[in-house]
């Protein structure tokens, strides 16, 4: 006699009563020892009397009735922390993670340093004022005709002239200004190196924002990893839990052994800790996840499930392209050149003399002997036509720095094209694992369909059923880790290709 639980046959005395978690409902069948399997618990019971099938029944009931209501509790715990989408957490990381605002900082600094270079270009204006008091007596004497002897003038001067400085304050202005001429080649220079520096400390931002992303992504889906498993060993502890009370009932009726309750103790025990560790765990990843995104470590969230794997269609080819484009480590190594470059043809622009239009005024206070006013208006050339080879070793040097950056951009595009070709064999490893699982998963299911129709006929022991249910239970753990580990692998090779 057979019959679902909740159809109106009612099962018989002493039937097996089993619970399936997979492909419910409840089935019954006579078997003369009642046993019941909720996942990986398992009640014994050797008694043939009613009262303990119907406590069993009872507790199970109970169990399976208070499912939905933990899985509410667990959705309005959600809703309340609030949910956390991978997309969201990139979104925040890239804009909140302090070393992703600090990447940004020294790419407006070396901005300011652009537009330093570039006022080099105009005229350089000085002012300066000087007050001094003399604190000694000066006196300049100038003998008769000390300047010449002339027969229309006579001597000059006719007689012996002292002139002394007056005893109060004597005032300086003088203005100057400075407007540079061949020098502008050697200026204009400095201005495209230092945005060359400015180009290298974007892709600096640049590489440092995938790498945050990154951190993000395996952050997140080691997040997701452990909740998958500490859900799990909750599910596990409340099993225990329910088992744990019954043995103890049975064992008080001595109609189990002690080892058995014992057993069951130990496995409660087991789970509790593997759940506090699986905690501290969770905690301690949540904090790593919140300081990514730039926000109080203390911050409470819940995470979202990854969904299936996507299609990822791309060849090694394209991929090996697609990353000597858009890897900021190329780009910067190729920039490092071209500031090389600049910088061997800034000093050979060294070799011109320098030229500038200068404009000059002067004005003196309280000073007879000299002129208080003068103003000029003129050209000044200062050129160092022998430097004893300075310039040239310099120069050597130089070609050299090129020579080694250009050495910087090979060993980098081949290490770049080493990760992505690493990258893109894990991709292909974790998607085939992937699929492994996918149909382990189903095969395990498919499986238990059997197993449960062949215990229906009484063609196998309950044993075998429990069997079949524990390894669908250990294909879908291993089905999760595969999704997982393709998410990170996939994460890595977007990293490897220069992506956020």
């Amino acid at each position: 006699m057979r019959g679902t639980f909740f159809s109106k046959k009612v099962p018989p005395k002493n039937y097996i009563f089993e619970h399936n978690s997979v492909l419910s409902p409840i089935h019954f069948s006579n078997r003369g020892t009642k046993r019941f399997q909720c996942r990986n618990a398992y009640f014994l019971d050797k008694s043939k009397e009613a009262k303990g099938v119907y406590m069993i029944r009872f507790v199970i009931l109970c169990f399976v009735l208070a499912l939905p209501a933990l899985a509410w509790c667990q959705e309005a715990s959600s809703v309340r922390l609030g949910l956390l989408t991978l997309d969201k957490a990139l979104e925040l990381a890239l804009r909140d993670n302090l070393k992703v605002e600090n990447a940004g900082l020294e790419l407006r600094k070396a901005q300011d340093d652009v537009a330093v270079a570039r006022t080099r270009r105009f005229p350089s204006l000085h002012v300066s004022l000087s007050e001094a008091r003399h604190l000694t007596e000066e006196a300049y004497e100038f003998k008769e005709g000390v300047f010449g002897n002339f027969p229309a003038t006579g001597p000059i001067p006719p007689r012996d002239t002292e002139i002394a400085t007056h005893p109060g304050f004597t005032t300086i202005l003088s203005a100057s200004l400075d407007q540079p001429l061949l020098q502008l080649y050697r200026i204009n220079l400095d201005i495209q190196q230092h945005e060359i520096k400015q180009e290298m400390a974007g892709e600096k931002l640049r590489a440092q924002r995938q790498s945050v992303a990154n951190k993000v992504k395996q952050a997140y889906y080691g997040v997701l990893q452990t909740e998958s498993a500490f859900e799990a060993t909750e599910e596990a502890i409340v099993f225990y839990h329910e088992l744990d009370k019954l043995v103890d009932r049975y064992l008080k009726e001595q109609t189990v052994l002690k080892s058995e309750s014992l057993e069951v103790k130990t496995r409660l025990a087991k789970s509790e800790y593997e759940a506090l560790t699986q905690r501290n765990k969770l905690a301690s990843q949540k904090e790593k996840l919140n300081n990514l995104m730039g926000r109080d470590i203390r911050t409470r969230f819940n995470v979202s499930r990854v969904p299936e794997s996507t299609i990822f269609e791309i060849n090694l080819e394209a991929a090996q392209a697609l990353a000597i484009e858009q890897r900021p480590e190329i780009r910067e190594a190729n920039l490092k050149v071209k500031h090389a470059e600049y910088a061997r043809r800034i000093k050979e622009s060294e070799y011109m003399p320098d030229l500038k239009f200068k404009a000059s005024y002067y004005r003196a206070f309280n000073v007879e002997l000299l002129p208080d006013n003068v103003a000029t208006v003129g050209l000044f050339l200062r050129w160092e036509f022998y430097d004893w080879g300075r310039k040239q070793n310099q120069l050597a040097e130089k070609t050299k720095t090129i020579k080694q950056a250009n050495n910087d951009v090979h060993e980098t595009t081949d290490k770049v094209l080493i990760e992505v070709n690493s990258q893109f064999r894990k991709v292909q490893e974790s998607r085939a694992k992937l699929r492994v699982a996918r149909l382990s998963r189903e095969t395990a299911r498919e499986k238990l369909r059997i197993t449960l129709d062949e215990y229906k006929q009484q063609a196998v022991l309950l044993k075998s059923v429990l069997q079949a249910e524990t390894s669908l239970a250990e294909t879908k753990r291993q089905y999760e880790d595969a999704l997982l580990s393709f998410w990170k692998a996939k994460a890595d090779f977007e990293k490897a290709l220069g992506e956020e």
